[in-house]
């Protein structure tokens, strides 16, 4: 029987290793460092109240994945979901996406409307295209950073009351043209049309279950040898000889969901991650937000970036409400930057990594964009390459 080691048991490490054990004639060794697996889609309760390390509601386009994850733990359609911002130089709250319906809201109306005109008229769009859908045309191929992005999607005013300060206070950075990727970053659109929900052109859902995702955790590892507290001092990975808690074990294939740099003694440069602290408040009130309205942005001078009511993901029966204030910090390591320079360098670590060693997800592959449905098609694959 072939021996697997899979390295951090968040959605990307209990879908390959589940994937894998499908296969038959492997063993398969799932190492994490934390007492349970699910990272931080794993279900967690404060005052009962069930929640998640930030909002882990699914989203994807593609269908078979939706299919495949409903089928372990059947999701509900949150396709009402609607998100809201306050921008810096505003008092009231607006959609976002921002929707060309709130610029009619807007005192200066005219001036936004002028720079959308602008840069509607520059654009290299095919002829024909009416107005409103030209949110298709981000220009983003012709932008070299963040901000020139989004400047030339929805103007410099736009820009400078919902998305900049909003962006160097997410990332923790002084100046967003440091940012030079920034596929991630519209909610779906730079600029919508049509109703307020967010996610038009996407599935969105989350699990029934009180216990939201627990159960695929559950059943992808419960026939695996899963090693909680436990973690991977030293790889040799020419030879696929991992060394857990001092023990020598010999491997034939490695699958790695962790960050990679730690493995090689940073020796090209340490990854940089950004945080997130998370304050809890439980309010006696049934609901805090509007109906439908599941978290709201603040893109101004405040610490925090976001404030979520986890009862519109679980439908938590209770007369009081969780919320959570997301504050951007140093003391953990969630999100990759968005940063060219350090992708290049977490690509001169995967070149390091010889044939049958593979690194993936969101911190594997040291990418942001990597949500639930991409980890899953990341282990789905990996497995593929396995066969």
């Amino acid at each position: 029987m072939k021996k697997a080691l899979i390295i951090g048991g968040g959605i990307t490490g209990c879908t390959a290793a589940f994937e894998l054990h499908k296969l038959g004639n492997w063993s398969v060794d799932l190492v994490e460092k934390n007492h349970h697996v699910g990272a931080g889609n794993r279900t967690m309760y404060y005052k009962g109240h069930p929640y998640t390390f930030g909002p882990r509601h699914f989203l994807t386009q593609q269908r078979w994945i939706f299919d495949y994850l409903d089928k372990y733990v059947p999701l509900r359609s949150c396709s009402d979901h609607q998100f809201l911002t306050l921008g810096k130089f505003k008092s009231d709250f607006y959609n976002y996406p921002l929707n060309y319906a709130d610029v009619e809201k807007f005192d200066n109306k005219e001036k936004i409307q002028s720079e959308l005109s602008d840069i509607f008229l520059s654009a290299d769009i095919p002829n024909g295209t009416n107005y409103f859908d030209f949110y298709k045309y981000n220009l983003a191929s012709s932008s070299k950073n963040f901000e020139e992005f989004w400047i030339k999607s929805i103007g410099n005013t736009l820009y400078s009351d919902f998305i900049n300060d909003y962006s160097k206070k997410m990332w923790m950075l002084n100046d967003n043209k440091l940012i030079d990727d920034f596929s991630w970053s519209p909610k779906g659109v730079t600029l919508k049309k049509g109703g307020p929900e967010c996610w038009s052109d996407a599935i969105s859902a989350y699990p029934f279950a009180l216990n939201g995702y627990d159960d695929f955790f559950r059943i992808s590892t419960e026939s695996i040898n899963v090693r909680l507290n436990t973690t991977v001092s030293h790889i040799d990975f020419d030879h696929k000889i991992a060394y857990i808690n001092n023990e020598k074990n010999k491997y034939d294939i490695i699958i790695n969901t962790v960050s990679l740099d730690q493995f090689f003694d940073n020796c090209h440069g340490e990854l940089p991650y950004i945080g997130r602290d998370l304050i809890k408040i439980l309010l006696p009130t049934e609901y805090a937000l509007p109906k439908n309205v599941y978290f709201l942005y603040y893109a101004g001078d405040e610490p925090y970036t976001r404030i979520v009511e986890y009862k519109k993901f679980t439908h938590f029966q209770s007369p009081n409400t969780l919320i959570t204030l997301e504050i951007p910090s140093n003391r953990n390591k969630h999100y990759p930057l968005p940063i060219k320079k350090y992708m290049d360098m977490h690509k001169s670590y995967i070149d390091e990594l010889p044939k049958d060693v593979f690194s993936i997800g969101r911190a594997g592959a040291y990418s942001y964009n990597v949500d639930i449905d991409d980890a899953i098609i990341h282990a789905f694959d990996t497995i593929k390459k396995i066969k």
